[in-house]
């Protein structure tokens, strides 16, 4: 016979359940620029393509890295796992974008890249050698979750283009859904972990994450409909 599980037990699953399905779900996210920069290094060009993007999603990475780790924050070290993954990702694309970039571009790209590595130093310089544990937490938190909400409002530029131009093109839907279901886990997982600063800026990200589901729903059936329209010109 099994013995039954307590509930201190089965509360401890739980969260690290919750916590491991938003790191598998976020690796989606990271591998998603992928087919970009494949096209970049096969055209030896950035194109039009920005790398703003991934300058800003390296800090943010970086910052919550440091927010999991034990000397800020207390058994939620699966937010500095996602977030170290993350980090490699994103300073992998930042260098091929230095590399296949004009000179211009190559340049400005190398500046920010010192800089986020100056503004990270000087986040652990403070957090460690002039705060004490308490007030490192929440220094570092805070950072966190305003980096995290600018990261989850990004979309509403998208969301915006989907309501004008009533198409669904600019929002794949499987980024949506990962977004999503990153979200909602490490809501979970905060809510369980009972930590302010995982489970605002994520349930900020499940509100967002919903939206778009039912804008992606709306729209792509909307589309589907004026394909079979009669005597309209081809959807194709």
């Amino acid at each position: 016979m099994i013995p039954p599980v307590s509930p201190s037990a089965l509360y401890a699953i739980s969260s690290e359940a919750a916590g491991v399905a938003g790191n598998l779900f976020a690796f989606v996210l990271f591998i998603s620029p992928i087919p970009t920069f494949k096209r970049i290094a096969k055209n030896h060009s950035t194109e039009q393509f920005s790398g703003l993007p991934y300058i800003y999603s390296l800090l943010n990475c970086l910052i919550c890295f440091w927010y999991g780790l034990p000397c800020v924050a207390h058994g939620v070290i699966l937010v500095a796992t996602v977030n170290s993954i993350g980090a490699i990702f994103q300073l992998v694309y930042v260098a091929l974008f230095i590399k296949y970039a004009d000179k211009t571009k190559k340049l400005k790209m190398a500046g920010l890249l010192i800089a986020v590595f100056c503004a990270f130093a000087l986040v652990i310089c403070v957090s460690l050698e002039l705060l004490d544990d308490g007030r490192r937490q929440m220094f570092v938190g805070y950072l966190s979750v305003a980096s995290l909400i600018s990261m989850f409002a990004s979309p509403l530029f998208i969301i915006n283009l989907v309501i004008r131009t009533g198409s669904v093109e600019f929002m794949p839907f499987y980024l949506s859904l990962s977004t999503f279901l990153m979200s909602i886990s490490f809501f979970a997982y905060g809510m369980l972990k009972h930590d302010f600063f995982i489970y605002v800026p994520n349930g900020i990200g499940t509100i967002l994450g919903v939206i778009q589901l039912l804008l992606y729903a709306y729209y792509s059936r909307k589309s589907s409909s004026d394909c079979r329209l009669p005597l309209l010109a081809s959807c194709e």
